[in-house]
Parts: structure tokens; sequence; C-alpha cells
């Protein structure tokens, strides 16, 4: 049957169709908790393509689920025929016109994407969900979604001026105002309509009847928005837009709890017009500091409502907030008016749900994270929801907009009963929010987890009603089935209920209780890696960038590790699936950092490749480059006494070429040249200055890279400090991290090799001299990989007493950095500085030195071997496309290209022929003579 859907879909012209393992292992889920197979993915190229897929799919009676950007929260983007992913293709502005006010897009369009369109007239889109960086238009018309700013801006609802739809039965129509079957149902039903639906702005579950009334203009566009895909699919969308404000200003108001937060709001909604009233409980703040990321100051208390309020100018604004403060009843307040830290603080709170996931002891879960409730009833709300959660043993986070009454939060169910206790306590929820006129579902819908709870919700003519609208767009019942009408049990094809293989890992997994399938599972389908995380210094997903596959996204590689631990679709690790996509990613860290959840697909990668190639028979299959390029190390320690004789071997051809060949590494890259002398000879040698450096006051640890490849970044540090007045000394002996052994997932090794370097190094740093690390991946290792490695009190030890450079100088009393005044400085943090050692000292350096910084956002695409490996030159150019190389290009004549790791500056002089040097280069030669 799918090989004969297949065939069908190719015929109609739909071209980009699938049914293989790896993309059916990637749409399984969404943000939801539901796991769902499909019979076949398709992401149609075109309006008629889509078209085409519909009608294939409703010829063959197979069910149809539109995916949006995946981001679901309740399970409505996940199904068990066609799944249709709008996203790849279908994802431009059509047109916008500025006197009018409205914008013209595909479903596929990214809010962002919009946003930036429609930024160069002033306007905006003003529903504005937390998940807007990847969100697409298409999602939100399904979801009716809202976001912070809908307290000011309105719903995707209020926000729709048309549609263009197909119906479940094959009805193409541009949907507005008028008459129609639908209408006509409705007024047959005026009464019970007027006086069931549209009570309040949050009343989202079930399908939102009210705008089919006369006195509402008869919005057959604006019904179909919230219907979750389960009437019609949107073909193209005519939005409303609305003007930019010329200034904001944040209230940001302490409390000592949540619901003494929620107590506020009603006041505080009868003041001025607010643009966003947001909840945020201080235990996701702290889940913040915990990973050493910076929180701006914020009042006292336990919890915060943020309170936007804009105007025509600042000085109005600040004004308008204040007045904000004067009527709260909080602890403790301040106005923020810096644009920097007001985004600062709303990053925080668009992280919520993958934050509030791993607030609590346990991991926190979705299923009941968006119920609504008039807001007047919100703080009595919270006090009887805390009582229930505490009633069932229960914790949760409450975040969101409690300015709408909607409340978000993420609750550490537990599924070992299959769902029992889940079940029982969403039915128990749903019934005390029905008590408070509330709605099951305040922005993201009904899906597989609340659409069974409707009738705790709403009467039995309201759900027949519901029927009578489904039956007539979709007689068939094809379009998102299980959904709103027919619902699957909520405790149905529950991802947690399932079990989890019992993989060994080699790895310590300290942080997941030693267990692969906890670390997979840390995704939540969030989907924060499918946004441009590089413009505020980002780094996650480099490959998706790319190529904007889902398989080389973070969270895609996230749920085929998932399926092939705890599914039945993927056959375990070793399963071609699982290689296919994970062999994109370029272990770069910066999911670790990025990711709300703190997902580690480097780390995770490294042990699926230990489990695939480890042992005798595996390591025969290894590829060439992973015993080649992977101990790059053990060739750079042998060929060193014959280093320049090897130098000069490779510029030829002949050799270079088979070099290449013999190792894995692409044709078209170059060969970094081999130090003629390492830096521990060179400072061993009789012209180095004669010190006593018994007791230094810094050591400078000679990694693989500066010893063997960087010799002049080890000498420029050491002048560099010794002008500082510091006496540095080089530790003698051998210390390899074991990077390139971790990376190639030859995990056994490289427990050995770090385990030596533990030793080597714990003498230095354990009377707690400064210790300095020069090239970023190395040093990063040892900081976060080595303790994964070795179970030895004193990783951790060593770990903490390894600096970079910068970090050293900025701690130094009384020292003044060589002034870098009127230097322009294109800054290329190498992706492990940024997403394990932090950036900030570096920045700060660069600043007080005085000079004028840009910093690259996102990877070089290098990323050690990978770029280097035959298969990914493509990709490795596609991403130093993204930020680098556009930026190098933007620069001066006279710009300085600083990137201190190797892998960076062998990019940029591979595919631009640019010199970049080292932080330490770059101060030591502007060091007065």
């Amino acid at each position: 049957m799918t090989d004969q859907l297949l065939r069908d879909l190719a015929r109609a012209g739909v071209g980009d169709a699938s049914a293989a393992t790896l993309d059916r292992a990637l749409y399984s889920s969404d943000s939801s908790l539901y796991r769902i197979v499909p019979q076949a993915v398709a992401r149609p190229r075109s309006t008629d393509e889509l078209l085409a897929a519909v009608q294939v799919a409703r010829e063959a009676g197979v069910p149809v689920t539109m995916r949006g950007a995946g981001t679901s929260i309740a399970g409505n983007a996940v199904g068990p025929g066609l799944v249709l992913d709008t996203s790849r293709h279908l994802n431009r502005v059509l047109a916008v016109d500025p006197e009018a006010r409205t914008a013209t897009v595909q479903p596929g369009i990214v809010h962002a994407g919009l946003q930036r369109r429609v930024a160069p007239h002033g306007l905006r889109f003003g529903p504005d969900p937390s998940t807007h960086t990847r969100c697409t238009i298409g999602g939100m018309i399904g979801n009716n979604a809202c976001g912070s700013r809908a307290l000011g801006y309105g719903r995707t609802a209020d926000n729709v001026a048309g549609l263009r739809v197909v119906l479940g039965d094959g009805t193409v129509l541009d949907a507005g105002s008028g008459e129609g079957p639908l209408t006509r149902l409705v007024d047959d039903h005026l009464e019970h309509v007027r006086t069931s639906f549209g009570r309040f702005g949050r009343q989202v579950s079930g399908y939102s009847l009210e705008h089919l009334l006369p006195e509402n203009g008869r919005r057959l566009d604006r019904f179909l928005v919230g219907s979750e895909g389960t009437l019609a699919v949107v073909l193209e969308a005519t939005v409303e837009l609305v003007p930019e404000p010329g200034a904001t200003a944040l209230a940001v108001l302490g409390y000592p709890s949540m619901a003494d937060a929620a107590d506020d709001v009603p006041g505080l909604l009868a003041g001025d017009p607010l643009v966003a009233c947001e909840g945020l409980d201080a235990r996701i703040v702290d889940v913040v500091r915990a990973a050493g990321k910076s929180v701006p100051d914020l009042p006292r208390g336990a919890g915060w409502l943020f309170v936007e309020v804009s105007a025509d100018t600042a000085a109005e604004a600040e004004a308008r907030a204040g007045r904000v403060v004067a009527l709260a009843g909080a602890t403790e307040a301040r106005v923020v008016t810096g644009a920097a830290e007001q985004a600062a603080l709303w990053r925080i709170r668009e992280d919520g749900a993958g934050l509030a996931a791993r607030s609590l002891g346990r991991p926190a879960y979705s299923g009941w994270e968006d119920a609504a409730v008039p807001p007047e009833h919100l703080g009595e709300w919270l006090r009887d929801f805390d009582a229930l959660l505490r009633e069932h043993r229960l914790d949760g986070v409450p975040y969101g907009h409690f300015g709408d009454g909607c409340v978000h939060v993420r609750i550490d169910f537990e599924f070992d009963d299959g769902g029992q206790r889940f079940r029982t306590f969403l039915t128990e929820a749903a019934d005390r929010v029905a008590a408070y006129g509330g709605s099951l579902s305040g922005e993201h819908g009904d899906g597989r987890a609340r659409s069974e709870l409707l009738p705790r919700m709403y009467d039995a003519d309201s759900l027949r009603l519901f029927a009578a609208a489904k039956a007539i767009c979709d007689p068939d019942g094809l379009l998102n089935p299980g959904v709103l009408v027919d619902p699957d049990p909520l405790d149905g094809a529950l991802r947690p209920a399932r079990p989890v293989a019992g993989v060994r890992p080699l790895l310590r997994l300290t942080h997941d209780g030693g267990s692969l399938g906890r670390a997979a599972h840390r995704c939540t389908g969030v989907g924060k890696c499918l946004a441009d995380n590089t413009g505020p210094g980002g780094v996650m997903c480099p490959s998706y960038t790319a190529t904007r596959d889902e398989k080389d996204s973070t969270r895609g590689r996230a749920r085929v590790l998932q399926e092939a631990l705890d599914g039945d679709l993927v056959d375990g690790l070793r399963d071609p699936a699982v290689h296919e996509a994970l062999d994109l990613c370029l272990s770069c860290k910066g999911c670790a950092r990025d990711c709300p959840t703190g997902v580690d697909m480097a780390t995770y990668k490294s042990e699926v490749l230990h489990q695939t190639y480890g042992g005798r028979w595996g390591a025969l299959k290894r590829p060439r480059s992973h015993l080649a390029l992977g101990r790059l190390p053990l060739w750079a320690r042998l060929s060193a006494p014959v280093a320049p004789a090897l130098n000069a071997a490779l510029r030829l051809g002949p050799v270079l070429r088979l070099a290449r060949a013999g190792a894995g590494i692409d044709q078209r890259r170059g060969v970094p040249r081999f130090s003629s002398r390492t830096l521990r000879r060179t400072v061993r040698a009789p012209s180095a200055p004669v010190r006593d450096l018994d007791r230094p006051d810094v050591w400078l640890w000679a990694d693989t890279f500066t010893d063997h490849f960087a010799v002049e970044s080890g000498q420029a540090a050491i002048r560099l400090l010794e002008a500082a007045g510091l006496r540095v000394g080089v530790i003698p002996e051998t210390a390899c991290c074991g990077l390139t052994w971790i990376t190639t997932g030859q995990l056994t090794q490289a427990r050995r090799i770090v385990a030596r370097t533990v030793a080597t190094l714990h003498p230095y740093v354990v009377d707690g001299t400064p210790v300095i690390g020069l090239e970023p991946s190395c040093l990063a290792t040892m900081r976060s990989d080595a303790v994964e490695l070795v179970d030895d009190p004193r990783a951790a030890e060593v770990a903490a007493g390894l600096r970079t450079l910068a970090e050293v100088l900025t701690g130094l009393d009384g020292w003044t950095p060589p002034d870098l005044s009127g230097v322009e400085v294109v800054a290329q943090p190498h992706c492990h500085h940024a997403s394990v050692l932090g950036w900030e000292a570096d920045a700060a350096l660069l600043r007080r030195a005085g000079a004028q910084v840009t910093r690259v956002g996102g990877c070089c695409g290098l990323a050690g071997n990978f770029g280097v490996e035959k298969g990914h030159y493509e990709v490795s150019v596609a991403v130093a496309e993204h930020d680098l190389l556009p930026a190098v290009r933007a620069a001066g004549t006279d710009a300085v290209v600083l990137a201190d790791g190797l892998s960076c500056r062998t990019q940029l002089e591979d595919l631009e022929g640019v010199p970049a040097i080292h932080l330490a280069q770059l101060l030591a030669s502007r060091l007065q003579a």
C-alpha cells in the first residue's frame, strides 16, 4: 500500500516524498508526548503539488496530517498516514501591501521570516509565540497561536484577512466572509453558539463557532483558524499587519509566589493598555543560571510578571511602565528600557518550555500545559491547580500569558504504569478548569492530549455541532484523524510509556544517570535548533542552517536516536538511519549550550560511533578518516622529528593526492603544515630566556595542536604573559586531550589518553597555579568531556583549574591590555569556545583594549576532521558561507581576523585565503618595544 501511495504521488508530480525509515522516524513525533509513525512523508514544492498530495491521499483513503514546524505540544502534528511538511519549500512571502497592512504568504513561511520581510515597512505580524524563530504561519493558523503579545495584538484568528484552503472533500475555496453550509449550521443554533463560544479570549478548545455568527461577519477564514488541520489544508493565507511601536519598556514585577503575581493581573489590566503581561517562575531562571548563562537583574521574588508597554517615544513608554509599577502590588519592581536587556529577559521567557522540562528533580512533560481561565480567576485557579498537583504527588513550574489567563506548565509525570496516572490527573484537571469557565487549551490546541476531554468542557449540543462541522468539511474523516472529533485516547501512543533499550554506554553521561536513552529524551521537540540562532552569538545547529533538512537538526537526530532506543522502526544504534542522521553533525557542542533542554548531540554521536565500531570486528568497518584524522595527535608526535621533510613531501602534488586519498580527505582540501619544532622543544632550547621556572606564576599547557601546528600562538602567549610581569612555565610532558579520538567514537582509546592527561595535569593545577590552554577545542574537551570519560575526581579538579588566556588576563590586578584603539577585529569564536568555555572574557578584554569587534556567530564549518572528510565539503562550505565568510568579506582591508581555533584558521585559509591569528598573537603584536 505504501509503495502504491508513493507511485501515485510521483505520478501526480509530488517529487519530494518518502517512506524511508529515516523520514518516518523524523516525523513520528512533534513537540508533544505522542509517537505515531506515519505511512509516508511528502514535502510539496508548489501549491499544485500540495493540492495533488491531498487529492492522492483522499483517493487512496490515506489520512493527512499537516506538520507546520513540528512544534505542536498537544500532538496535533503527528499522524498515521501522509504527513505533509510545507516548511521546506512552501515558505515564501507572496505579497506585501503596506497601505492595506496585509501580507499574503505560503503556509510554510516561518513567523520570523515574515517579520523580517515586513519590518522595512514599519509593520509586524502581531501574534508572536515563543517559537516565533521557527514556527510557521500555517502552524499558527492550525492552532490559533497567540504568544506573549496577543494581549496587545490579538490571536492569530484576529489577524487573518483571508485563507485559500482545500477542504477534506477536495473543495478548493477562498475563505473569508460569506454564507454556506457552516453558517447555516450556526444559524440553526444561534442562541447556543452565542452563549457557549467566544466567552473569553483564550477559549481555544474545540471549534470556534462564534466566528460564523452574523454579528461577527460570518468569517469562515477565522473559524478555520484553530481547527488543527481537521477541516481544511491551508494553501495560502493573507494576514493583517500592525505598526511596530516607536518604543517599548518592560516593567519587571517581583512577587512572593506565582499565585500572588496572578492576583495582581486584573488590576494591571485596568490601567494603560498592555502589549504583554507574562508570568515567569523563579525555578526557570535558576535553570538558566545553573547553565552558566547570564541573567539580567531581577526584582526580589519567587515569581515575576514581565509587563510590556509601548508608545511613540521612549520617554512615554518609560512613563507608562512607571504607571504599571505604581499600580502593582509587587514586592519589588524595576523598569527596563534598554533593548538588549529587554531581549535577554524575553529570551528566558521564550525558552520557558524547554527550561521548565529540566527545572525539577525528574524530567517534566507537556500534556496539560496551556489551560486558560478568565484572568479574574487566575490566582484562584493557580492555587487550586497547585493543590491538585500535590494531591497527585506531582510538581510543575507555571509560567505563561498571565494577562490572558493562560498558564503554561511542565509536570513531572511518571509513565511506568503505561499512562494511567497521567490520564487520572488530566481528567481531574479538566473538571477543575471547566469549573472556572476555563478552556482546556489557551493556544496550543487540543490535539491528542485533550480532545478526549472536550465533553468535560462542552455539553452534548456543542459536541454535536463539532461533529456536524467536521462532516461538512471532511466527510471521510481523513484530515488529522483522532483530533477534536472522534478523538483518540489521551493515553494512547505515549512515547514516554515505551520501554527504553538498555544500552551500556562507555561515557558516564553524568547529567543523565548514565542512560543514553534518558540523554536522547532530553529533546522535547521545541525545535530551537530549527531557528537561526547565530545572530546573538549562538552556534546551534550549523548543519541545519546549511541544508534546511530535518535530519540535520538536533531535534531530528534526537528523534532518530529515540526511535533506535525505544521504537520498533529503527533497528538499534547500528541502523543506517541513525548514521545518516548523525553524518552531518559537526560535533560543535552548540546544542549543549543553545538547546533549552541541554541536548549534547556531539556526545551522543561519539557514543553511537563507539557502539557501532567498538570491539575487534567493528574496528574493521571504521571509515579510513577515523583511523587517519581520528589519530592525528599520534601521527603528529611520530612525525615531529621529520616535520620539515614531511612538509616538503606534502607540497608535491602526487604525494599530497595520495595522502588525501589514504586518509579519507576531500581532494579540494589543503593539509595544515607541521611546525618544524614543537613548542615544548622551542622553549627548552638554549636561546630561550633562562628563568627560574620551578614555581612559575602561570603554566602553559602545550596541547597537541599548539605544540605541533601553531607554535607561533604559544610563543606569542609567552611574550604577552611575560610582558604582564608573570613567570611562565610550559608543561614539558605530553598531554593530549583525546579530542580526535572522541569525535570519531574511539572511546576506549580516548579514555586511556584522557586518564593519562588528567594524571599529568593534576599536579600542575592542584596548587592553584593557573594553567592556560590556547587551543579552545582541547581546553573544552578537558573541561567537559574528561569527566564523562574518566571516573576520577582529579578530572573535575583539572577541568576547574584550566583557564583560557582571556580568563587569566582579565583576572590580573593592575594589568592594562595593549592598546587596540581603532583596530577593527572580526572575531570567530571557535564553536567549542562559545559553547563550552564561554567567550565573554575574550569579548570583555577586547572591549577594554579599545578594539572595534564584530563577533561572528555560528560555526566556521571545518570542525576538526568533519570538514576535510570526503562527503562533507559542500556542507562545510555552506556553513562557512552562512556567517563567517560574509563577515570577513564585509570587513575593511585592514581588519584583523581573530580565530583562536586551528580549525577556524584552516577554514579561512582554505576557502578565502585569509590569514587569521590567535588572541595571543594579536595582543603580543601590540606590545610596546
